[in-house]
């Protein structure tokens, strides 16, 4: 799979395809059952959600504030969940479900190749964040100020990805086109690379540096640590 390829994979996870599933899985709590309705104004309700949470914090963003920002009443809002913690959790599994069904679209012969798996992990997950990255940066940004369930949730999901590097290293051991000591600790160690650039992207920005050029130098940068 091109990278052209890859990024047509994820391109598609707008904030309307992303509203849309999270309507088609919460179509019972949901009371507007018009779904081009309901959509458009969980696009609305989700976008301020996520620019108010960055800007001010979770805990500071009030209903309020979102009923405020979205152009919806505070009835409208319940309409669509019942609490703010609800709104979170739906967030938080729709970006954990993205990117485990992002990750599970790798080609049969790329996952058979360690290498080659490694690569379109790493290439895949950054033009993810790059189409999500207010998603990506408030689950990153404001999971210490979750509620309990919700924080792990949000561990979890970030471990997905370690898990997913973990076994892939592990493989390359395996077939000795790898040369890893500590699969573990390596792994963990890819994971911030993959977030700065949703979390830091206008420090590349003034630097010059594209997604392109930032995922050679991320792929650049494993070959020479994994290869023997």
């Amino acid at each position: 799979m091109t990278a052209s390829a890859r990024g047509r994979l994820v391109t598609r996870y707008t904030s309307e395809f992303l509203c849309a599933r999270i309507f088609e899985r919460r179509a019972e709590q949901i009371r507007v059952k018009k779904p081009q309705i309901a959509i458009g104004n969980l696009v609305k309700i989700v976008e301020a959600f996520l620019t108010l949470s960055t800007q001010q914090g979770f805990h500071a963003t009030s209903l309020r504030d979102l009923a405020e920002a979205s152009g919806l009443s505070m009835g409208g809002l319940y309409s669509y969940f019942d609490s703010k913690e609800t709104l979170l959790v739906m967030v938080l599994d729709e970006v954990d479900a993205v990117v485990r069904d992002v990750m599970a679209q790798a080609p049969d012969e790329v996952v058979a190749d360690p290498l080659a798996h490694l690569l379109w992990v790493v290439d895949t997950h950054i033009r993810l964040t790059e189409v999500m990255q207010p998603w990506f940066v408030f689950a990153y940004m404001e999971a210490k100020s979750f509620p309990k369930a919700a924080r792990k949730a949000a561990v979890e999901s970030e471990r997905l990805i370690e898990g997913i590097i973990e076994d892939i290293l592990e493989q390359g051991n395996r077939s000795a086109q790898f040369d890893v000591t500590d699969t573990a600790l390596l792994a963990s160690l890819v994971k911030p690379l993959l977030q700065d650039w949703y979390i830091k992207r206008s420090k590349y920005r003034r630097r010059g540096i594209g997604i392109d050029r930032y995922i050679t130098g991320v792929s650049d940068m494993l070959r020479a640590t994994i290869l023997p």
